[in-house]
């Protein structure tokens, strides 16, 4: 079951929450004081731009989750390179600047809002605690996925699985066996090589599930904006913001050794998750109150658990097991580079919350 989470669960995922999200945030139709004013906006310009988001985000999107990808033909980008290990760490830098300054403040907003009712949302900071929540949920699935993988992972079975993926036989040794039923030529993966492909694969597929959620909500409110002068700076900073994600995404997918069908299937997951979320909130811009107390609470609590996972998996999954790789430790310039290429990927992602 955890095996094929990029293939199953995330498609289900995203499924229901393209479905279930946009029924649930409608607004009720009250005479609620926080309701929508009904301003006069340009409809037909912010849908030239939601249009133009829509391709341009995706693009976006594609290029840079398959950037680290090229690492297999192009060998600068290779996951074993000085290159690779500077890049990934401003890709962490942006999902961990993503987390703190894009998500979390958008939480706190809207569960803080005076337009829901002073009990409960007022009692308790619903925002940290869901953020804490999905942050140690995290951490559970981290570590019984990985103890999962690892058990699958173990004798002739797990070989032979192992060996049908990894096609350019990555991280393995050469055995020569000699047994009571014949004589066998073959290769069997280190447990570290095999612990850490693991370890990759988890990480990429929890860090997608994160971004997921994320990025189908940010579509669904560009989408049923109808001011044109809102959409515009969004559209140029989302376009960035995803493409920053996609490189950390990227990196992570690249790590775990997929196979080329599951690499698709992840890759175009991610670029297509905020568009479709555009789309679909195009289609219910003529209903959708983003101020009704149903749209504060279910986005508030979806962005709050998505800060939460954002923030665990780049401070210890990313930026962790990268710093304290051997052959960081091992270079002070190497590991110079790396810290300069965080802050510059933290501070870049911190910037555009100015317009997004």
């Amino acid at each position: 079951m955890v095996k094929n989470i990029s293939q199953t669960s995330l498609p289900v995922l995203l499924a229901l929450l393209i479905v279930l999200l946009p029924s649930v945030v409608l607004g009720d139709g009250s005479d609620d004081p926080c309701a929508a004013s009904g301003e006069d906006h340009n409809k037909s310009l912010a849908l030239k731009y939601k249009y133009g988001a829509i391709a341009s985000i995706f693009t976006a999107s594609l290029i840079g989750v398959c950037i680290p990808v090229l690492g297999k033909t192009i060998p600068s980008l290779s996951p074993e390179s000085n290159l690779f290990f500077v890049v990934k760490a401003f890709a962490a830098g942006v999902i961990l600047a993503t987390g703190f300054i894009h998500v979390l403040p958008d939480a706190f907003e809207s569960l803080t809002s005076p337009c829901l009712p002073e009990h409960p949302w007022g009692d308790f900071p619903f925002t940290g605690f869901v953020a804490m929540v999905a942050a140690i949920g995290t951490l559970m699935v981290d570590v019984y996925a990985t103890s999962h993988y690892r058990s699958k992972s173990s004798g002739e079975k797990a070989v032979a699985t192992v060996k049908e993926e990894e096609e350019n036989g990555g991280g393995v040794l050469p055995l020569h066996t000699h047994a009571t039923h014949g004589h066998a030529h073959g290769s069997v993966p280190t447990d570290s090589s095999l612990t850490t492909q693991l370890r990759y694969r988890v990480i990429s597929q929890v860090l997608e599930l994160g971004i997921i959620v994320h990025s189908v909500i940010i579509g669904i409110a560009l989408g049923a904006n109808n001011s044109a002068k809102t959409i515009k700076p969004l559209l140029a900073a989302l376009t960035f913001h995803q493409f920053f994600e996609g490189l950390g995404l990227g990196g992570c997918i690249t790590q775990a050794k997929f196979k080329a069908q599951a690499i698709i299937v992840m890759a175009l997951f991610f670029s297509l998750t905020t568009p479709v979320g555009i789309a679909v909130g195009i289609g219910i811009a003529h209903v959708y109150d983003e101020n009704s107390r149903n749209a504060l609470i279910v986005e508030g609590i979806f962005n709050a658990a998505s800060s939460g996972i954002l923030i665990y998996m780049a401070l210890v999954d990313l930026l962790s097991a990268d710093f304290m790789n051997p052959k960081l430790q091992n270079s002070g310039k190497l590991l110079m580079a790396c810290n300069i290429s965080l802050l510059l990927g933290a501070g870049c992602m911190s910037l555009l919350a100015k317009w997004a």
